[in-house]
């Protein structure tokens, strides 16, 4: 019974944004906090489910917005391929904004996951990439110079840097992820729109080369809702 009113208030936020058109704005949070009788704090948990399912979405300095509900992508993931890939086989329209390639020097972190010395240079990918042009995922990807460099990128890219290197003829072999749940820091929650602490899903990956070279260190930033990611595994023999 001691959830019971938290439940009320979540199925209260549902009928709300169930009547209320996609793109158009909810109350702010004092009205709506104030209309259904909690607290802006109790208010914010309760909504962040329905940020989780795509269906609303908060934007700094402009409020909560009701968006329509896109499908979500739907992959594996016992292998590696791009968005790109996984979107094009499902019949769904992807595109790429706000693309920054620069150069950048290893600073100790990076040192670490590309198994290189600090100082060398390194290439970084950056881009957002949208569904029905809403963000739903922000990518960063790191490549020593030797690997990749800002004039080797086609003019035709689709944000994917995994494909690129394939269609290339590079042999990759295998890729390392770290999986997690994060609250979006400010540099990241600014492209994909949202708030500061917004709970995103994290892949923090290396990417091998038949060398056992890492060729690719990797940071990629999923809005949960818009992606549905699964693993197959096989009963232990006993």
């Amino acid at each position: 019974m001691a959830n019971f009113p938290f439940q009320r208030l979540q199925t209260d936020l549902a009928a709300l944004i169930q009547k209320t058109p996609a793109g158009q704005r909810l109350p702010s949070e004092p009205e709506l906090a104030k209309q259904l009788g909690v607290s802006r704090a109790t208010l914010r948990e309760a909504m962040r489910s329905f940020e989780t399912q795509g269906l609303i979405r908060r934007r700094q300095g402009s409020g909560t917005f009701v968006v329509g509900k896109v499908q979500a992508l739907d992959s594996g993931l016992e292998v590696l391929e791009s968005l790109d890939s996984i979107a094009s086989r499902m019949g769904l329209d992807m595109s790429v904004s706000d693309l920054n390639i620069e150069t950048v020097v290893a600073d100790e972190e990076l040192a670490s996951q590309l198994k290189v010395d600090a100082g060398t240079k390194l290439t970084r990918v950056r881009r957002v990439v949208r569904a029905e042009n809403r963000p739903v995922a922000y990518l960063v990807d790191v490549l020593p110079e030797d690997v990749f460099q800002a004039r080797d990128l086609p003019s035709d890219f689709h944000g994917s840097v995994l494909d690129y290197l394939l269609e290339r003829g590079d042999p990759l072999t295998t890729s390392r992820a770290d999986v997690s749940a994060i609250g979006a820091s400010a540099d990241v929650a600014k492209p994909l729109e949202i708030q500061r602490g917004d709970v995103l899903l994290h892949f923090n990956a290396q990417l091998f080369n038949s060398e056992g070279k890492i060729v690719d260190y990797s940071l990629s930033y999923f809005i949960p809702g818009y992606f549905h990611f699964h693993i197959v595994r096989r009963v232990a023999a006993h």
